[in-house]
């Protein structure tokens, strides 16, 4: 008995699983804006937060920004996965 080789799924036109999901898009989209946006402003700018005041590129101000922006964003995804996992272990002990 002689078993031919199955098609493999690349020579149908598949890209072999390399597809790109809508939040990678988002997420790529969003780096190209925030690169432009810091391409184009190097101002620098004096910031006062309570005692201290100090100067900045406002390049420099908006990249610290928006890094603890994601992570503020992974912490927060990452407390509300663990609680669904507990919530889960909760009801199959039940």
């Amino acid at each position: 008995m002689s078993q031919e080789p199955s098609q493999s799924s690349s020579s149908s036109g598949d890209t072999g699983g390399l597809r790109l999901g809508g939040g990678v898009i988002a997420s790529l989209s969003g780096v190209a804006l925030l690169v432009i946006f810091m391409l184009q402003n190097t101002d620098e700018v004096t910031l006062d937060f309570l005692f201290w005041s100090f100067t900045w590129r406002l390049w420099v101000l908006v990249l610290v920004s928006a890094i603890i922006g994601a992570l503020v964003w992974l912490g927060v995804g990452m407390l509300r996965r663990h609680r669904r996992r507990r919530e889960r272990r909760d009801d199959r002990r039940r």
